[in-house]
């Protein structure tokens, strides 16, 4: 006997999630990670740019409830194809908090983020790219947001440079700045900050002269990890764009097996 099977009810579909649980433990966050979706971000010099942001989605769940309703995330997240920035990420972050009626709600949005940088002496262009990250908590209402930026530059040791007859060690760091604002920073402007304060930048193409130059450069500028959050956090402590921040900066050193690492965390607001 052939045909189309009938259509199961829906009505009579049991909804085991909202079902009462005995044990009273609430559940700080619970939801979806790692999930991969199309963005559009905000970009200085282009207007936007298209790229894909790796999302981690979630809620408190009381004690009373025996699960959340993980569909709804994703419903949320396909919700908003338009252009990401901070206020729509507050929108979302409040949906999220209404759809899965939760009075604590995060969202964690990470991206590669593409700088078009030119070399300093040939002038050749190329793509640089930086992982930046929006980071959200939405709780009883209010919400705020943190944008964290992962700037890769060149620090050369002060020391080395110091006791050494011929050259001085130098490696790749990573410095990383997360920043609560009162209104907008382009993510441009965070890394041009941080950039500045390096023995010197990196590039995604460079030619034998730029070599010489960036050589050069990171010899004249040495920097250790301790000086670098200093001169990033005086600059965000000058700038009034900023209400709080952390400045981290780790370098991967090329003498060592090791990481040097310092960090710098302030709250404007409450000083």
């Amino acid at each position: 006997m052939s045909g189309t099977p009938p259509r199961a009810r829906t009505d009579c579909i049991a909804d085991v999630q909202n079902s009462p649980d005995s044990r009273r433990i609430a559940i700080d966050k619970v939801g979806i990670k790692d999930i991969r979706h199309p963005v559009r971000v905000k970009d200085r010099s282009q207007g936007e740019q298209h790229t894909v942001a790796l999302f981690n989605m979630y809620v408190e769940l009381p004690h009373n409830f025996k699960g959340t309703h993980m569909s709804r995330f994703v419903e949320i997240l396909n919700q908003y194809e338009t252009e990401i920035s901070v206020e729509s990420f507050h929108d979302m972050l409040a949906s999220m908090a209404k759809r899965l009626e939760s009075d604590v709600g995060h969202i964690d949005m990470s991206f590669p983020y593409f700088v078009m940088k030119t070399a300093p002496i040939s002038g050749v262009r190329s793509l640089m790219d930086y992982q930046v990250s929006f980071l959200g908590e939405i709780r009883d209402g209010q919400s705020r947001t943190t944008t964290r930026v992962v700037v890769p530059v060149t620090s050369l040791c002060p020391c080395s440079k110091e006791i050494s007859d011929r050259g001085a060690h130098n490696q790749r760091s990573h410095v990383t700045v997360s920043v609560r604002t009162n209104q907008f920073v382009w993510v441009e402007d965070l890394i041009d900050l941080v950039e500045k304060q390096a023995s010197c930048e990196l590039y995604g193409l460079l030619k034998r002269p730029d070599e010489k130059y960036v050589t050069e450069r990171a010899y004249d500028n040495p920097r250790f990890v301790e000086d670098m959050v200093r001169e990033v956090a005086g600059l965000l402590n000058e700038d009034p764009r900023i209400d709080a921040y952390t400045v981290e900066s780790e370098n991967f050193e090329s003498i060592h097996n090791h990481s040097a690492y310092a960090l710098i965390t302030k709250d404007k607001t409450s000083s």
